[in-house]
């Protein structure tokens, strides 16, 4: 955890963190400065995957979101993510996370909008450090942005 992650979830209202925590501090730190909405991943111990669930359905000022740690992609979801879909509602957005490859993009079957953040962690594959940050107001996303560090925390 560096802190430039933990000043933009100090000033957001939440942070929704779609698996891969790492380590319960990181967790409990993040907790510390805002509220967290999240799921576990599959790098995630026993402790985090008791504490966390495996998919967090909810509602934010009317945005149905579903966040789930390994879904795939629109027209690549997993077969049980493919399931959930079909059998509905379809959510507002679907969040992952897993492949640590950002992604936003409209799934054009369902209707919904798919976020993955990639990785904000240090450790992994990915070159770039990232997230994502907007704001949900009455239903609807808008002024989404995404922030990027190198891979190292400086």
């Amino acid at each position: 955890m560096d802190d430039r992650i933990l000043e933009h979830a100090a000033a957001s209202d939440e942070t929704w963190h779609a698996g891969d925590v790492g380590t319960g501090p990181v967790l409990e730190q993040l907790e510390a400065v805002t509220r967290v909405r999240a799921v576990y991943g599959n790098i995630d111990d026993a402790g985090l995957r008791s504490s966390l669930p495996l998919d967090n359905r909810f509602a934010c000022d009317g945005l149905q979101v579903w966040m789930t740690h390994i879904a795939g992609y629109p027209g690549r979801y997993n077969k049980r993510v493919r399931e959930q879909l079909a059998a509905g509602p379809v959510p507002d957005v679907v969040i992952c996370g897993h492949s640590h490859i950002l992604k936003v993009m409209r799934d054009k079957k369902h209707g919904h909008m798919h976020l993955n953040p990639g990785a904000i962690g240090i450790h992994g594959f990915h070159q770039v450090r990232t997230m994502l940050r907007f704001v949900v107001d009455a239903g609807n996303m808008r002024d989404m942005e995404v922030i990027e560090y190198p891979r190292k925390a400086n």
